[in-house]
């Protein structure tokens, strides 16, 4: 492929296999039980047809494929430091991207391409949602000097070959061992997995229901064989198994995401490289990362354990994805040393304690009222009406006390710390965080107070950054006002720039 990028160039021709086979599992996704039902419903001479069927699927993808390809180009316009992409197939589609607009971008290398020997580059910028542009096919060497481009928007070849140099002989200032991953994976993300194996389930029940009516099979006495089988021992053997998954789910993907993460410092930017399957390598620019979180649990913390996140802007509701390639980036299982590191390398210099302010103790009214008293209030009268509801009265005693406990600890953690230059809230329940902005990435600034709290002085913060809000509930109006007045006069008195 020619490194000049300022002429309009294709992908790799190899890439009309990586998107001939993303269409075709595409459609294999949104086909896979109609075909199933056709393939044990249908008779004999009918299966020729379901092979054709198959067959045309596939020269349908390619063909496809190869028009993409044709239809696909991409240059660099130096004189306006524009990347432009021309694409689509009926509509045509030309998409600008200004360089300094550019937060990061990643190198992927999912198992086809490693088979093929290509790589997939992808931009990220604030926009509303995924990657700007993603290029299926290019080699290695193009990727890294595209991607040096990109970042720097430095053009000269010598200073490219230089910095290409650089990149192959750096060593990395942070590698995560499989130890540690595997720490990781046992003592966070939970929720994650958990949702994970929800969904999975649901979509196996799902299509199994669709398979029962297509089969006609009885479904009530399927379902009344399953209830006839549930036991307490049942139970607890299902939930039993059910955490033995949960935890070897959360494994897979801990290991999946981040096996082999490394980070590394290359010119004034931070490369970040993980995967254990799709290698995946992303370069982002530290003075663009808005927000910046460590969190750390109980267990965690015996075991000296970080988990961080490295924000950066996005326009709207934020990004859904994979972690490494939306505007959140997760780094974790990193060390005390370790997390201030990567401070330092994103903020400039370790945020000082400066001084605390905590929430009214007006905070757990609210949250105690609507989410404990009014619910578990209806369920008292239901259940006193009700003889079969009673008996599940502990439970819902056991969740009023629970969710008091819970709703304390949240109060006794809701904290906010402003030195000079930096503002960190800590909150959480289990896993405590610290999520660190710098001042001059506030971009707005909300202030309120319901009626009833006038007399008593307490007020709301928000502060709004480009990769989301940080709130302060409950505290003291009279200091959240003298707080504001003093970061609107370092925002309008400094020359800074967000981005």
């Amino acid at each position: 492929m020619n490194n000049d990028f300022s002429k309009p160039q294709r992908e790799s021709a190899l890439g009309i296999i990586i998107m001939g086979a993303h269409t075709m599992l595409k459609i294999g996704k949104a086909t896979f039980f109609l075909f199933l039902i056709a393939f044990l419903k249908m008779s004999g001479t009918s299966f020729v047809y379901l092979i054709l069927g198959i067959f045309a699927i596939i020269a349908f993808s390619f063909i496809l494929a190869y028009i993409w390809y044709l239809k696909f180009n991409f240059f660099l316009d130096k004189e306006k430091q524009e990347f432009v992409v021309n694409k689509g197939i009926f509509n045509r589609d030309q998409v600008i991207i200004q360089l300094d607009k550019i937060q990061q971008v990643n190198i992927n290398q999912n198992i086809l391409q490693k088979i093929i020997g290509v790589y997939g580059l992808k931009i990220d910028t604030a926009g509303a949602h995924g990657e700007e542009v993603s290029i299926k096919a290019i080699d290695e060497t193009s990727a890294y000097n595209l991607k040096e481009h990109l970042i720097t928007r430095q053009t000269d070849t010598q200073q490219e070959a230089e910095r290409d140099s650089d990149r192959i002989n750096e060593t990395p200032f942070l590698r995560i061992s499989s130890w540690t991953l595997l720490k990781v994976g046992l003592t966070s993300n939970y929720g994650q997995s958990l949702a994970l194996i929800v969904a999975f389930f649901y979509t196996v029940i799902y299509e199994g229901r669709q398979l029962l009516d297509a089969f006609k099979i009885n479904k009530d006495e399927i379902q009344h064989t399953v209830t006839g089988m549930l036991t307490i021992v049942t139970v607890c053997f299902l939930i039993a198994c059910l955490l033995i998954v949960l935890l070897v789910v959360n494994l897979v993907r801990t290991f999946y995401k981040y096996f082999e993460l490394e980070i590394s410092e290359n010119s004034n930017t931070l490369l970040l490289s993980s995967g254990l399957i799709a290698k995946k390598n992303t370069l982002i620019t530290p003075n663009k990362v808005q927000t910046t979180t460590y969190s750390q649990n109980y267990f965690q913390k015996k075991m000296d354990m970080f988990n961080m996140r490295l924000k950066q802007a996005h326009f709207g509701q934020s990004k859904k994805g994979h972690e490494m390639q939306g505007n959140t980036l997760e780094i974790p299982g990193c060390n005390a040393g370790e997390r201030d590191e990567i401070l330092k390398m994103i903020l400039g210099k370790l945020p000082p304690k400066g001084k605390t302010f905590i929430p009214d103790w007006r905070f757990l009214n609210l949250p105690i009222f609507f989410k404990l008293i009014v619910p578990v209030s209806f369920f008292l009268i239901i259940a006193l009406n009700m003889p079969e509801v009673k008996p599940y009265i502990g439970i819902a005693i056991a969740y009023l006390v629970l969710g008091v406990v819970m709703i304390y600890i949240s109060y006794r953690r809701h904290r906010i710390s402003v030195s000079q230059d930096f503002i960190i809230k800590t909150g959480g329940i289990w896993d405590i965080s610290n999520e660190i902005v710098l001042t001059g990435k506030i971009q707005a600034i909300t202030t309120f107070q319901y009626p009833w709290h006038k007399g008593v002085d307490v007020g709301h913060l928000t502060l709004h950054t480009a990769a989301g809000q940080i709130h302060f509930k409950y505290g003291n109006y009279t200091e959240i006002k003298q707080l504001v007045n003093y970061w609107l006069y370092q925002v309008e008195s400094r020359d800074e720039n967000w981005m």
